[in-house]
């Protein structure tokens, strides 16, 4: 799986992680895990402000089955998912205080229409010189929602009876560099 999402890189094998640690990986690292109807992989790379966007040997790779991408940063406040049927983008949200709604494509899912509804509002106090806040929606606590809804764990969040143990699940880890060819 790694070697298929990274064709043109050198990949060796290095310590690994759990599902808790190991979704934002150091540069340069990679974690996955693979189980029967689940694959797993965490790498900044694909942390990328567009999901629509994914490359297409990724999207391919997902083809026949459920896609999701899932990222965020809480130290700028972004959330970006892209969520895939059988190759076929049905959803894909990315925003931040800084750069507002960034991407917004397809119907919104169920987990976050409190969001749009106005149930969850931002809980964000202008600056003094901004008139109102960049958009409606908390990304970190609409990430968690996403993240439990889609993936069926939380990051940041209170844990609940059903989620996943995010701890005990461990991922082999990767060392990837980007292959360099003389020239």
């Amino acid at each position: 799986m790694v070697r298929r999402s990274f064709p043109d890189a050198a990949i060796e094998r290095c310590q690994g992680s759990n599902l808790y640690s190991g979704v934002h990986p150091p540069p340069g690292r990679a974690y996955a895990g693979s189980w029967p109807g689940v694959d797993v992989l965490a790498d900044r790379r694909l942390m990328i402000d567009t999901p629509s966007q994914l490359p297409e040997h990724l999207v391919s790779a997902g083809a026949d089955r459920r896609l999701v991408l899932h990222a965020m940063h809480s130290v700028v406040d972004w959330l970006a998912f892209a969520v895939r049927e059988d190759g076929h983008l049905l959803r894909s949200l990315s925003l931040s205080p800084d750069r507002g709604v960034i991407e917004n494509i397809g119907t919104p899912l169920t987990f976050e229409q409190p969001y749009w509804a106005g149930d969850r509002p931002a809980g964000v106090i202008p600056w003094p010189d901004e008139d109102e806040e960049p958009y409606p929606l908390p990304p970190l606590e609409l990430g968690e929602d996403a993240l439990r809804s889609l993936c069926a764990f939380v990051q940041e969040g209170c844990p609940e009876p059903d989620d996943v143990d995010a701890e005990a699940v461990r991922l082999h880890g990767f060392a990837i560099r980007e292959r360099h060819q003389a020239g």
